[in-house]
């Protein structure tokens, strides 16, 4: 009588990636053990995320230091880079195609416009770079991935901050002498900064899964800032213009022209509240809002999967 074979031990292998024996998982559970790697909640990932703030700032600090060690100039950099964009600027649109002369306090609006808006665009670059270019201390160390994209838009700010002297400078030279609207600064950099945040998260998982996406984004982001009022105002092109009402609407709560127009209505005495969209702040604070829980969540979604494959 023939004999039955049993199949080979391979045959019986669990097979890769199929749920753990539920007397191994209960075992591991009675011992305290975890998977390796594994997402933690909400709750607790944002709780590690705060515990990291201290490393998140020195690290964000260490950036910008080792940004321009390597050049003559140094941190000068910080400045003289978005002062030579307007410059640009300035001699291209204000002077060759004349929009200096529907403005009042060109300077100062065209300045004001080119250092918020370099803010936004250097945070969603050094964002989309966050994981894709530090995976050897991604892979080396366990820390909650998010420190990375918060430190580097911290970074930006200081970087920001710092510039803000020569802003002032500028603002003072040109007749715009500080008043109380000034303090107005502090919120809307706050919601800025929020917003630049969640949207470097976002872009930040986006990056670590197609690397290429850096090489895009420097055009997608100057196509942004043409449509965002940095060289022009968006309230006077829209007078006596018979456009599609959502096209208004559009301009109107673009987030990046929205927050420069809060910058510019804090500092600069002719532009007033007249050449605001209607419940600006309300516009820059659901955008900071949004931004910010949904880049969140979103970057929290694909923790463990950083700096794997």
């Amino acid at each position: 009588m023939p004999q039955t074979l049993t199949p080979p031990a391979a045959a019986q292998a669990p097979v890769p990636g199929a749920s753990p024996d539920p007397e191994l998982r209960a075992l591991a559970e009675r011992h305290g053990l975890t998977v390796s790697g594994a997402r933690p909640s909400l709750p607790e990932y944002t709780r590690q995320l705060w515990q990291r703030r201290h490393f998140i700032t020195a690290f964000a600090t260490a950036k910008v230091t080792a940004t321009y060690t390597t050049a003559k100039l140094g941190q000068l950099w910080q400045v003289l880079t978005p002062l030579l964009n307007a410059a640009v600027y300035y001699l291209i649109f204000g002077v060759l195609l004349g929009t200096k002369n529907n403005v009042p306090d060109y300077i100062p609006f065209l300045v004001t416009g080119v250092f918020v808006f370099t803010f936004l665009q250097n945070s969603v670059l050094t964002g989309t770079r966050a994981i894709s270019g530090n995976l050897g201390l991604v892979r080396a160390l366990h820390f909650p991935r998010a420190c990375l994209p918060v430190s580097f838009c911290l970074a930006q700010l200081q970087q920001l901050l710092f510039s803000m002297g020569v802003l002032m400078a500028i603002l003072l030279s040109f007749g715009q002498l500080p008043t109380w609207s000034w303090l107005l600064v502090v919120p809307a950099l706050t919601l800025q900064f929020v917003f630049n945040t969640g949207l470097a998260m976002v872009m930040a998982r986006l990056g670590a899964r197609t690397p290429d996406l850096a090489q895009l984004m420097p055009f997608i982001l100057r196509t942004w800032m043409y449509a965002s009022g940095v060289m022009f105002s968006i309230s006077r092109i829209l007078q006596g213009r018979h456009l599609p009402k959502a096209v208004e609407i559009l301009l109107n709560g673009n987030p990046a022209a929205v927050y420069i127009d809060l910058m510019r209505f804090a500092l600069i005495d002719s532009f007033t509240h007249e050449q605001l969209p209607p419940h600006v702040w309300a516009f820059a604070g659901g955008w900071a809002l949004l931004a910010g829980a949904v880049g969140f969540v979103y970057f929290w979604k694909a923790e463990e999967r950083y700096g794997r494959g």
